[in-house]
């Protein structure tokens, strides 16, 4: 009989030397269950620090989520080699600034690693762009997070990069400025006859209170999705140069630290720049043309209405066509 002791000793398993020891590999030797060849095979939300070159010359590490898929040409295997692809994605972009040639020797090393396989590979990477702004009087400044989105592929001898980032702004409905302008016209023909002469000092004090002013215009938070395909270069990626491009187009990007001066600032720009979703499409459109940079591009221009539940949307592209790097975004999940 065995003693109390020998039952409850832990059961020790000592494995074979890993040198020199043959491991299965399923993926590479078993066939498909079901032949078929596959759009696209790969993984997401993978975790990773990038080098980024921000605003000053220095290279700092920012976190990141990553997307790397190849697709899976030959029909009559089970799958790919995953590990590979993460493997080629530590190697560069945790020892390498983020550039467009850094994107194109990580896709090559997708390829080269599935030379049998594969044909096509895609990379995305994820992460948010800190920038500060000053505030627009006073002299205090704030950070800006700008949540951006690279995305390279490469077929055959075809390479794309696109850059895609989010701008927050604000957006003041022209419509509504109008309707409030007839309503305090109409104030006005109500509170002072024209018959009487106007005094100077009533009619200041009029136009600075809630009597005189019985209506304001609705506006609202809005977003501006930009997606550029990228001209071939070994430079850093123009992230700020972008958003600044849409911001100056705007003149009404949110503000970060904000006193009474600023808000009265920022009033000011809205009154200036009532626009509608259409008119801010268009003012993005038009400086995404005119930079040499950009090959192609496309713009999404959505006001968050305060005046409805739904949002007002405009679309933009390179001569009111597709977006042709959009097609393999489209495809995946």
């Amino acid at each position: 009989m065995s003693s109390l002791s020998s039952l409850s000793s832990p059961i020790v398993i000592s494995p074979e030397p890993a040198v020199g020891r043959a491991m299965p590999d399923v993926a590479s030797e078993a066939q498909a269950i079901r032949a078929g060849a596959l759009a696209w095979v790969g993984m997401e939300e993978i975790e990773m620090p990038v080098m980024f070159a921000g605003d000053s010359s220095a290279v700092h590490r920012v976190s990141s989520k990553i997307a790397a898929f190849v697709n899976l040409d030959r029909d009559d295997r089970r799958g790919i080699h995953m590990s590979r692809l993460y493997l080629a994605l530590d190697r560069h972009l945790t020892s390498e600034p983020l550039t467009c040639a850094t994107l194109g020797r990580v896709l090559h090393d997708f390829l080269a690693t599935h030379a049998e396989l594969s044909s096509r590979a895609l990379l995305r990477v994820r992460f948010n762009h800190l920038v500060r702004r000053a505030a627009l009087a006073s002299d205090h400044s704030g950070w800006r997070s700008y949540p951006v989105e690279i995305t390279a592929r490469m077929h055959d001898a075809e390479f794309d990069v696109e850059l895609a980032v989010d701008v927050q702004y604000s957006s003041t409905c022209p419509a509504s400025a109008a309707l409030a302008r007839q309503l305090i016209q109409e104030r006005f023909v109500a509170d002072f006859t024209a018959s009487a002469p106007l005094d100077h000092a009533a009619v200041v004090a009029w136009l600075g209170s809630t009597q005189g002013i019985v209506a304001t215009p609705h506006s609202q938070r809005s977003t501006a999705k930009v997606r550029v395909k990228l001209a071939p270069s070994d430079g850093d990626f123009p992230i700020t140069d972008i958003i600044d491009l849409v911001e100056r187009a705007l003149q009404t990007p949110v503000q970060t630290a904000v006193k009474r001066e600023d808000e009265q600032a920022f009033a000011l720009a809205n009154g200036q720049n009532l626009m509608f979703c259409e008119d801010a499409a268009r003012r993005i459109e038009a400086v995404l043309a005119g930079d040499r940079r950009i090959v192609d591009y496309w713009v999404r221009a959505a006001h968050h209405e305060s005046l409805h539940p739904h949002d007002a949307v405009a679309i933009a592209s390179k001569n009111a066509g597709g977006y042709r790097l959009l097609d393999d975004r489209d495809a995946l999940p």
